[in-house]
Formats: structure tokens, C-alpha cells, sequence
């Protein structure tokens, strides 16, 4: 959950709620009262890169408890307000709009915003977010007491609460978007869930098909068809892979730059083996590799190693090769994580190994020691 909040935070919306209040000069307007925050303080309109550093976007001075900002912006974005003396952050979507905010002097995320519908949904969900952690850390709490206890029970029952209460939290913003299906808040939760692990897609697919027209043909709206649409693609590339699939044919350029492909050197069983010279726990497990090969080449095993080495650095490849004696097949577009074979494959971290069958599907994926040895001799018997 946390990562869907601070995808939140870094996300970007385009708004257009025609019962919203708009600023008659075109730009954003937000009148504060601020109880109890001396003269000269200032507040801020931040937003979050990548690299979750602060940016500050705009900021005013507060006088006699009030303050105002004015700026305009080309699309609306959630950007986060704070204020020096007072705790906590406001999260808030800024649009060319007039907003009017009741500062919580104790905590600022538990003031108020008005002038906004996507900032009603926001609040809306991030208070339920805010009260569903909050049991789960009492529940947790809770739970501390029965870490040495004996009665079993009521362990079990512990377990099965939290375990309820963590998927109602990780089933809220599909609940959120079912509730409000024609928020932009709602389409800002669908671009989130695209991007979270174990991705529903045909829930987001049917939630953003039944969108509202003019949702869906906002530049946001097509932002994330555009998301989805990626993500449709690379779930099938990544099903693709799997085993009892025939592996993608590819061809790279050999230490000798002549193209070698797949196709050209498969046996009767063949590794795929993708590694680089800076790779340590590939250059560990190199060894091993190296006595299967010999045990089993003449038996019809081939080894086709796809180097993910940096632009400019093959002798560093080479080098490589040669030190760990790898006399077998090799292939690379020195374009580290770039290389399109590695797209092709969907590796996002090395070693990764697929083991293929004679006619070229995929039987395992990443085994190594033992297992590898074990697997080639089952293939190979």
C-alpha cells in the first residue's frame, strides 16, 4: 500500500469538472486560514520527483493567520502543501481552480479543502486508507501479546484478522474506483494499479472502458489507455516465456562480430544463459556451468551465453570469457539491460538461464548448481 500512495504522490492528472469553481484570471487560487501560525511563516507547494526529492512548486508568507497562493499551471498535478510550523503534509490536486483551505494547526493532512471534486475523492480515500492502518497497527499491536503465548486459538484468530484487514486495504482502491466511476481520482487509482504487482488487468480494462467519454479522450485518459495497453503487451510477452512455450528465436553479433542465432546452434537441449563480466554471482556460478557443459556437450548439449556487458566494454566480455574458460557459444549487443534480447526475454536481473528441449521449448527456467546438472542429465538420459 505504501507504493500506491507514493505513486500518488508522483502522479500526474488532467481535470476537467465543470461544477468546479475556476479562477476567473485563468490560474489556481488558494485562500488559507492557518489558527494559531505566526506572521512570516511561509507555506509551500511541493511536488516529489523519481528520486522522492522535494521540489518546490510555489510558496506564500502567512499574515495574520491567512495566506494565499496564486499561480497558474498548464495540467493539473497532485502536488503536496506544507507549512514550517505544523506537522504533516496536504496532499492536494492543483488544477486552474479557486480552493479554500482550513489548515489543522495539530496536523495539517487533516485539513480541509474545498473548491475541488477530485480533492473530495482524494481526501475521501485517503481517509479510509488512514483508518484501515490504523486498525491493522492496533491488530499488530495486539498481537505482540500472543508472540510466547500457548493458546493457539486465539493466535489463529489473531492471524486470520490481520490477514483480513491487510486485503481489505489491498482491495480498497478497486472498491474506491466501483464507488466513484466517474472520478478523475478514479482514473488517477486505475494508472496506480497498471503499475502495482500482481496487475488485475481485466478489472482495470472493464473499469476503463466504462469510463465516461470525456475521461477517456482527456489527455490523461489516453495516458493511460496508452499504460494499459503496454502492460496488455507485456504480460503476454512475459506468458510467452513460460515453460511448455517455444523460446523466441534471436541473433546477436559473436566476440568476432558475425550474427549467430538461436535457431543456428540448438542440440538436443540447449541453455540460453544470460550474464555479464560484472555480473558476480554469474562469474560464481560460471564453474559449475562448466562441467555440465563438459559432461554433457558430446551427450547434445548446447550453451548460447547472452553477455549484458556496457557499451565500450568488450574486452571486458572477452576477457571474461576467456578467464572463466566458457568454450561454448556467445552472443551480445554490449547495451547492458537494454539489449534487446534481454527485452525479448524480460530480464530484469542476472543470472537468468532457460533450459529448451529439442525443439526448441522452454522446459526450466534458472536453475542453477545441482539442479542445473540434474536437469540437463533428465533431459539427456
Amino acid at each position: 500500500m505504501k507504493k500506491v500512495l507514493l505513486l500518488l504522490l508522483l502522479s500526474i492528472l488532467v481535470i476537467s469538472c465543470k461544477s468546479d469553481p475556476k479562477d476567473e484570471n485563468g490560474g489556481y487560487t488558494i485562500s488559507g486560514t492557518a489558527p494559531g501560525v505566526v506572521n512570516g511563516i511561509r507555506a509551500y507547494l511541493k511536488t516529489v520527483d523519481s528520486q522522492q526529492r522535494e521540489i518546490i512548486q510555489d510558496s506564500a508568507i502567512i499574515v495574520d493567520e491567512k495566506f494565499t497562493i496564486k499561480g497558474e499551471i498548464d495540467s493539473p498535478q497532485l502536488w503536496h502543501l506544507t507549512i514550517n510550523s505544523v506537522r504533516g503534509s496536504l496532499p492536494m490536486i492543483i488544477e486552474n481552480k479557486k480552493y479554500t483551505i482550513s489548515v489543522d494547526p495539530e496536523q495539517l493532512g487533516n485539513s480541509t479543502i474545498t473548491g475541488s471534486e477530485s480533492n473530495n475523492a482524494l481526501s475521501t480515500y485517503l481517509r479510509q486508507i488512514q483508518e484501515l492502518t490504523m486498525k491493522r497497527n492496533g491488530l499488530l499491536e495486539e498481537n505482540k501479546a500472543f508472540v510466547n503465548s500457548e493458546d493457539r486459538s486465539a493466535m489463529a484468530r489473531m492471524a486470520t484478522q490481520i490477514k483480513a484487514i491487510n486485503q481489505q486495504i489491498a482491495d480498497y482502491p478497486k472498491k474506491f474506483i466501483n464507488e466513484h466511476p466517474d472520478n478523475y481520482f478514479s482514473l488517477m487509482l486505475l494508472e496506480s494499479l497498471i503499475a502495482a504487482p500482481n496487475t488485475d488487468l481485466d478489472f482495470i480494462e472493464k473499469k476503463f472502458n466504462a469510463l465516461p467519454s470525456d475521461l477517456k479522450s482527456s489527455d490523461y485518459g489516453k495516458t493511460i489507455g496508452s499504460q494499459l495497453e503496454g502492460k496488455k503487451l507485456e504480460i503476454a510477452q512475459f506468458n510467452a516465456l513460460n515453460i511448455g512455450k517455444v523460446a523466441p528465436d534471436f541473433s546477436a553479433p559473436t566476440p568476432e562480430g558475425n550474427l549467430l542465432a538461436l535457431s543456428d546452434i540448438r542440440g538436443k537441449v540447449t541453455i540460453i544463459d544470460f550474464w555479464a563480466s560484472w555480473c558476480g554471482p554469474c562469474r560464481k556460478e560460471n564453474p559449475n556451468v562448466v562441467k555440465v557443459f563438459q559432461k554433457y556437450h558430446d551427450k547434445g548439449l548446447e550453451i548460447i551465453n547472452v553477455s549484458l556487458d556496457r557499451p565500450g566494454h568488450k574486452d571486458r566480455w572477452l576477457k571474461a570469457i576467456k578467464d572463466d574458460n566458457l568454450t561454448w557459444h556467445h552472443v551480445s549487443n554490449l547495451n547492458y539491460f537494454n539489449d534487446p534480447i534481454a527485452k525479448l526475454y524480460n530480464i530484469r536481473s542476472i543470472p537468468a538461464t532457460y533450459i529448451l528441449d529439442e525443439s526448441g521449448q522452454i522446459v526450466a527456467k534458472n536453475l542453477r548448481g545441482k539442479a542445473l546438472d540434474d536437469k540437463i542429465g533428465e533431459l539427456l538420459k
